[in-house]
């Protein structure tokens, strides 16, 4: 038996609460572990019972993931006295080994070591996590407002190219795009099936990003003022559309007033701890701090990094989402690069904005396993970049099976805990990446693609333009204009009501939204992926022959699909049998 890949600890998603009841058991083994067991008692019940020694009683369990290299087994259990002792024996390959805290051992060998069990000491209902409940009920739609909407009764301004002007794209181009223009679209987002909006920066900054914040209390005049984005929130809430911010806390703009302040006082600023500055020669207007002279963001001098462990930086941004909560009645903040910032400012923030709105909705964007910002007092969950990488890889080695597939997947899930793959933010695109659709050969692909996301455990988004298949390999081109006329024109329709088309299967169907899924493979047509949620059921043929099948119960949705036949690139989903 491989011992090497045998591996548990309790803590993280490996032991965690459910619910106020209910702890969560996972043990990973390699692929020679034919069955695990866990032995689990109270850790005093041998005193209870006046007995010389813990035994445990055997709970088999199930398995939960198959991954590329290991298995991930679980059990959900239901402490008596709300606290567990136990430990887990493994068996294959002939053999049975026991895996305490301290040391794994073969079932031989127990009586001649010591053995320490693992623990898990109490379940405190104020310890579990519970993310807000709405968000995996909600579908995203991400908007970059400089190119999302211009409002129709906006005043002309010189300093605005062209709307949809793509010729020779510069970095630094504005078209003028604007909250009210946001506005004016929500019946659009209505119609489409979306449920929440995010976005970007929306505060004073010199670019068209607005990553470089300046002012973090006024929204920048080139999207409107503080009444628009106040008219946009109370629009989308009366249409049944929640809104979230983007916070850029990590590092702010050159004007931004406590580095100006710097600038002008050095280290007789007030603000100069608000900084990492580390000679006091930092004062130069070159691109790159390479030199150290200060941390910045990805060596940028234009955006000072922020030192979010001072308690002053601290309460000044505290405050400042307090604002946003209480003034704009935002329902969610995305934090960028939120991987930087500090713990604890995530602790203290995440106490007083969940005291003041608990269900609002902390999204961190972190790119790599995130489970140190996700116990329930930081985050509620981060940007789920895995889950396009693995989705994205599928498409692209068309020599990866289904059954590879699904292994890539269940390694997007085993990363967290339950309650949060159900609130885990699953894209395809952003405005950092290539958009979706460059990566795919058609727009049917795109469809398929889209098919998973919107069918997986997770709260899912949509890059503004992803229903007219929008293209844009890189910046700034994945940033284009949404183009109004030709939309109104209808020349769009029919991909994006099959897009609409599957927006409605995730909500008007309950089992979409939960964590878990049972591939069924078909070894003659290995691309052919399959795989069912309750009374749903997934089906892509993404081979290159078509395949025969029987739509066996109510058809939600189809696409290249006819005569009995799932034709290459094509997409049927089932409620039914």
């Amino acid at each position: 038996m491989n011992l090497a890949a045998i591996r548990h600890r309790s803590t993280g998603c490996d032991c965690y609460a459910l619910d106020d009841s209910t702890v969560v058991l996972n043990l990973t083994t390699g692929y020679d572990v034919k069955k695990a067991t866990v032995f689990f008692e109270d850790p005093f019940i041998h005193e209870l019972r006046r007995e010389p020694a813990w035994e445990g009683k055997p709970q088999e369990m199930e398995l939960l993931y198959e991954l590329e290299r290991h298995l991930v087994w679980t059990v959900r259990l239901k402490p008596e006295y709300k606290r567990l002792q136990y430990y887990f024996i493994a068996e294959g390959g002939g053999g049975r080994v026991c895996v305490f805290e301290n040391k794994i051992c073969f079932e031989e060998e127990r009586g001649r070591i010591s053995t320490e069990f693992f623990k898990f000491p109490w379940l405190n209902p104020a310890d579990v996590i519970a993310p807000p409940r709405w968000v995996r009920d909600t579908v995203w739609y991400q908007i970059f407002p400089d190119r999302f909407c211009r409002a129709k009764d906006s005043k002309p301004d010189g300093k605005f190219r062209k709307w949809g002007d793509f010729s020779d794209p510069h970095f630094n181009d504005i078209y003028g795009g604007n909250l009210r223009g946001v506005r004016e679209k929500l019946p659009y987002l209505k119609k489409l099936g979306i449920s929440g909006v995010y976005l970007n920066p929306i505060f004073l900054s010199n670019s068209n990003h607005k990553y470089n914040t300046f002012d973090y209390y006024t929204i920048d005049p080139d999207f409107g003022a503080e009444q628009d984005i106040t008219d946009l929130v109370s629009a989308a809430h009366d249409t049944g559309i929640r809104v979230m911010l983007d916070a850029v806390f990590n590092h702010c703009g050159w004007e931004f007033f406590a580095w100006q302040d710097v600038l002008k006082n050095g280290r007789e600023s007030a603000y100069f701890d608000w900084f990492f500055i580390n000679s006091d020669d930092f004062d130069r207007r070159d691109f790159s701090t390479a030199d150290g002279r200060f941390y910045s963001f990805s060596f940028w001098a234009g955006m000072p990094k922020l030192n979010t462990n001072n308690p002053r930086v601290q309460r000044y941004f505290i405050d400042l989402c307090l604002h946003w909560v209480r003034d704009f009645g935002i329902d969610g903040i995305r934090f960028d690069v939120g991987d930087e910032i500090s713990h604890r400012f995530l602790q203290n923030l995440n106490h007083e904005l969940k005291a003041e709105k608990p269900n609002v909705y902390l999204l961190g964007e972190i790119w790599f396993d995130s489970i140190t910002w996700l116990n329930g007092t930081e985050y509620d969950a981060v940007m789920n970049y895995p889950f396009p990488g693995a989705v994205g890889d599928f498409w692209q080695d068309r020599q990866m099976d289904a059954r590879t597939f699904m292994k890539r997947l269940n390694f997007c899930r085993s990363l967290y805990p339950t309650q949060i793959n159900e609130v885990m933010f699953n894209f395809l695109d952003t405005h950092d990446t290539p958009r979706v659709r460059d990566g795919c050969e058609s727009d049917d692909e795109l469809l398929q693609k889209l098919a998973v996301l919107l069918t997986m455990a997770g709260t899912p988004s949509l890059y503004y333009g992803t229903e007219i298949a929008m293209r844009g390999t890189h910046t700034p081109y994945n940033r284009s204009c949404m183009p109004w006329d030709r939309i109104e024109a209808g020349e769009f329709d029919s991909f994006t009501q099959k897009v609409a088309a599957l927006i409605a299967v995730r909500n008007e169907n309950p089992a979409a939204k939960e964590d878990g899924f049972r591939f069924v493979f078909d070894e003659n047509n290995p691309r052919l992926v399959r795989y069912q949620k309750r009374s749903l059921t997934v089906i892509l043929n993404a081979g290159k022959r078509a395949v025969p099948l029987s739509a066996e119960g109510e058809t939600l949705f189809a696409n290249l699909y006819g005569d009995g036949m799932l034709y290459p690139g094509g997409v049927l989903i089932l409620r039914g049998r």
